[in-house]
Protein backbone atom coordinates (compact mmCIF):
# COMPACT_ATOMS: atom_id res chain seq x y z
CA UNK A 1 0.00 0.00 0.00
CA UNK A 2 1.37 3.36 -0.77
CA UNK A 3 -0.53 6.54 0.65
CA UNK A 4 0.61 10.28 0.27
CA UNK A 5 -0.39 13.63 0.78
CA UNK A 6 -0.30 16.27 -1.69
CA UNK A 7 1.21 18.79 0.75
CA UNK A 8 3.94 16.50 1.30
CA UNK A 9 4.76 16.57 -2.01
CA UNK A 10 5.74 20.17 -1.95
CA UNK A 11 9.35 21.20 -3.19
CA UNK A 12 10.16 17.77 -3.68
CA UNK A 13 10.88 15.83 -7.13
CA UNK A 14 7.48 15.34 -7.46
CA UNK A 15 6.48 18.71 -7.26
CA UNK A 16 7.22 20.39 -11.05
CA UNK A 17 6.51 24.38 -11.21
CA UNK A 18 6.52 25.88 -14.51
CA UNK A 19 5.32 29.70 -15.41
CA UNK A 20 1.83 28.85 -15.59
CA UNK A 21 1.15 25.72 -13.74
CA UNK A 22 2.25 23.23 -10.93
CA UNK A 23 2.35 19.64 -10.82
CA UNK A 24 2.64 17.67 -7.93
CA UNK A 25 2.76 14.08 -9.58
CA UNK A 26 1.51 11.87 -6.98
CA UNK A 27 1.36 8.59 -8.44
CA UNK A 28 4.05 7.96 -10.87
CA UNK A 29 5.83 4.99 -13.39
CA UNK A 30 8.43 3.89 -10.38
CA UNK A 31 5.07 2.67 -8.46
CA UNK A 32 4.80 0.32 -11.60
CA UNK A 33 1.05 0.76 -11.26
CA UNK A 34 0.08 1.50 -15.03
CA UNK A 35 -0.74 4.94 -14.77
CA UNK A 36 0.06 8.32 -13.15
CA UNK A 37 -1.75 10.94 -11.11
CA UNK A 38 -1.14 14.56 -10.82
CA UNK A 39 -2.36 17.49 -8.96
CA UNK A 40 -2.50 20.13 -10.93
CA UNK A 41 -2.91 23.88 -10.60
CA UNK A 42 -3.06 26.25 -13.73
CA UNK A 43 -2.42 29.86 -12.55
CA UNK A 44 -5.61 32.30 -13.51
CA UNK A 45 -4.81 34.75 -15.99
CA UNK A 46 -2.30 32.64 -17.68
CA UNK A 47 -2.32 30.44 -21.36
CA UNK A 48 -0.61 26.55 -21.52
CA UNK A 49 -0.03 24.80 -24.68
CA UNK A 50 0.19 21.09 -23.57
CA UNK A 51 1.42 17.68 -26.13
CA UNK A 52 2.29 14.52 -25.00
CA UNK A 53 3.01 12.04 -27.79
CA UNK A 54 3.58 9.45 -25.82
CA UNK A 55 0.86 9.22 -23.49
CA UNK A 56 -3.06 9.01 -23.27
CA UNK A 57 -4.11 11.49 -20.79
CA UNK A 58 -7.72 12.25 -19.14
CA UNK A 59 -8.02 15.51 -17.20
CA UNK A 60 -10.58 16.28 -14.40
CA UNK A 61 -11.78 19.59 -13.63
CA UNK A 62 -12.13 19.80 -9.91
CA UNK A 63 -12.16 23.98 -9.29
CA UNK A 64 -11.96 27.14 -11.11
CA UNK A 65 -13.20 27.93 -14.70
CA UNK A 66 -11.34 27.97 -18.54
CA UNK A 67 -10.71 27.09 -22.02
CA UNK A 68 -9.87 24.26 -23.64
CA UNK A 69 -9.13 24.36 -27.55
CA UNK A 70 -8.02 21.41 -29.68
CA UNK A 71 -5.01 22.98 -31.57
CA UNK A 72 -5.55 20.40 -34.30
CA UNK A 73 -9.17 21.13 -34.88
CA UNK A 74 -9.83 24.27 -33.57
CA UNK A 75 -12.59 23.36 -31.56
CA UNK A 76 -12.82 24.99 -28.29
CA UNK A 77 -14.35 24.19 -25.28
CA UNK A 78 -15.06 25.37 -21.58
CA UNK A 79 -13.56 24.27 -18.46
CA UNK A 80 -14.95 24.35 -14.54
CA UNK A 81 -15.85 21.78 -11.79
CA UNK A 82 -16.99 18.22 -13.06
CA UNK A 83 -15.83 18.68 -16.57
CA UNK A 84 -13.43 15.49 -18.11
CA UNK A 85 -11.61 15.54 -20.88
CA UNK A 86 -9.81 12.89 -22.75
CA UNK A 87 -6.59 13.18 -24.68
CA UNK A 88 -6.82 9.51 -26.37
CA UNK A 89 -5.59 11.20 -29.83
CA UNK A 90 -2.07 12.66 -28.39
CA UNK A 91 -4.05 16.23 -29.53
CA UNK A 92 -2.32 19.29 -28.50
CA UNK A 93 -4.05 21.59 -26.83
CA UNK A 94 -4.23 24.88 -25.19
CA UNK A 95 -6.15 25.68 -21.72
CA UNK A 96 -6.41 29.19 -20.85
CA UNK A 97 -7.06 29.87 -17.03
CA UNK A 98 -9.72 32.13 -16.66
CA UNK A 99 -10.05 31.37 -12.97
CA UNK A 100 -7.49 29.12 -11.29
CA UNK A 101 -8.12 25.68 -12.45
CA UNK A 102 -7.31 22.39 -10.30
CA UNK A 103 -6.91 19.25 -12.02
CA UNK A 104 -6.63 16.14 -11.49
CA UNK A 105 -4.61 14.13 -14.45
CA UNK A 106 -4.51 10.59 -15.13
CA UNK A 107 -1.75 9.30 -17.92
CA UNK A 108 -1.27 6.13 -19.23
Amino acid sequence: MYVVNRDDLNDTDRDIKSETWRSRRMVLGKERVGFSLHDTVIYAGTTSTFHYQNHVEAVYCVQGKGTLTDQETGETYELSDGTMYLLDGHEKHTVVAEEELRMACVFN
